[in-house]
């Protein structure tokens, strides 16, 4: 369990710099990068533009940069601290690919594997989940599909993944900010091994209020 002064919350889904720009605007939020997004230090104050911001939309670079902007977030001192790269974004996005059919059967083979990469580099202390996740849903009329997040995650602990608006709402920024501080305090996140072996027993069609118990 993290013992860090600050609150560390994986900002994923439809996050751009303008509006991680926007949120670093607050005095009280922080916004962490890996290594080699805050090279040039373009970022490392959240008001930063870097060139590019990994999303769980697109494939990601497995564990590492998620690992690296949190240790660059153990480093910060203000009350919340936002990660946009996510230690299990690898995993979300293949969890996601599984129930694509379109996919079948290297959805679930990838699946698997990027499961195991990450639980070997979870079990190595190469990372911590961070405290909370928030998410940014696509657009209205787009369709998101399956959701790691909003899924088996948010039925583990239904406390620990809150929803910031979709990517098209006015005012996204405030969104973000009104759901950091609407974050309620809860059990911390099981093993990340439970966790995976939870998803694979989800069922994406349902929602995750209804496959949670209590929020143990």
């Amino acid at each position: 369990m993290r013992r860090e002064s600050s609150t560390v919350v994986a900002l994923v889904g439809d996050v751009s710099e303008n509006l991680l720009t926007g949120v670093g605007r607050s005095g009280n939020v922080s916004v962490a990068r890996s290594a080699a997004e805050t090279a040039d230090g373009s970022a490392s104050s959240g008001s930063g533009q870097p060139s590019s911001v990994p999303s769980t939309a697109t494939a990601p670079g497995g564990w590492e940069p998620g690992a690296r902007a949190m240790r660059d977030a153990a480093r910060r001192r203000s009350m919340y601290v936002i990660v946009p790269d996510d230690p299990l974004a690898a995993v979300a996005v293949a969890w996601s690919r599984m129930w694509d059919l379109s996919a079948a059967p290297a959805g679930a083979a990838d699946f698997e594997h990027a499961a195991a990469t990450t639980l070997a580099a979870w079990r190595a202390r190469q990372f911590e989940l961070p405290d909370y996740y928030l998410v940014v849903s696509p657009p209205h009329l787009q369709t998101s599909g399956a959701d790691f997040y909003l899924g088996p995650l948010r039925s583990a602990r239904p406390r620990r993944v809150g929803v910031a608006g979709s990517a098209d709402a006015p005012g996204q920024a405030s969104l973000v900010l009104d759901g950091l501080r609407a974050l309620k305090h809860g059990p911390w996140w099981p093993p990340l091994d439970e966790l995976v072996a939870a998803a694979r027993d989800f069922y994406a069609g349902g929602l995750a209020e209804t496959q949670a118990g209590s929020d143990r």
